[in-house]
């Protein structure tokens, strides 16, 4: 995922109301940015560190900024959790994601279970109907990446939806982009979040299958890198 115009550097002044971020840029200008992730974002929003944002020039925009990486003493991270579902349709479709090819179509945010959508649906070429539910990933803790950084009453009822899936014959895909590129391990934050451990194991159980993919990121892009392992 190429950004569409040029990523401007600042400093972060402070992280607040969870959507809003002051940034001190260059020129010494003080602007407020739109942060488009609702999580904790643990070890990414102290003050003082590098931050870069997007200029957006929607007239209907009230921001004219938001927030995409920060970076950290071991890289730079992205904190924007509306790109990881074109970064995995980009991945899937350049052959990255080898567990996902072998279908002809691919539909993004396609109804299904209760009042829910799925972030990518694969079919065609003979093959069973593919649910893939994709998360953002930006926790790092003593080397390990893991999800959820925060209480997600959302994601537990996306687990239990893709173990119902599997159930009736489908196949489900629980695929996790890690928005870094400083680790080899991937886990399940039980002591943040027990409620999606659980639902987690169940839908392992079940036969939901876990993928989890790094990015290489750069100011000027965001791309899928590699698969690493999953642990119990």
């Amino acid at each position: 995922m190429i950004f569409e115009t040029p990523l401007i550097s600042g400093t972060l002044i402070k992280r607040y109301k969870r959507f809003l971020a002051d940034v001190l840029l260059l020129d010494g200008t003080i602007v407020t940015a739109h942060c488009a992730n609702s999580g904790a974002m643990l070890g990414l929003t102290s003050p003082g560190i590098r931050v870069w944002l997007s200029p957006q020039f929607k007239p209907e925009r009230t921001l004219k900024y938001s927030w995409e990486l920060a970076e950290v003493d071991w890289g730079i991270v992205g904190v924007n959790t509306s790109h990881p579902n074109t970064i995995a349709e980009e991945a899937i479709k350049d052959g990255t994601i080898t567990e996902l090819q072998g279908y002809t179509e691919l539909k993004r945010e396609v109804k299904y279970g209760t009042n829910s959508r799925i972030d990518i649906l694969l079919t065609g070429n003979g093959r069973e109907t593919c649910y893939v539910e994709v998360k953002n990933v930006h926790l790092l803790r003593e080397g390990i990446v893991s999800f959820p950084d925060s209480v997600t009453a959302r994601g537990k009822k996306h687990l239990e939806e893709l173990s119902l899936i599997v159930q009736n014959g489908g196949r489900a895909v629980m695929l996790y982009i890690i928005q870094r590129n400083d680790s080899k391990k991937f886990n399940i934050a039980r002591d943040i979040d027990p409620a999606y451990f659980d639902a987690y194991l169940k839908a392992t159980k079940a036969g939901v299958e876990v993928l989890a993919y790094t990015c290489k990121i750069t100011p000027e892009e965001i791309k899928l890198s590699q698969r690493i392992d999953v642990m119990d």
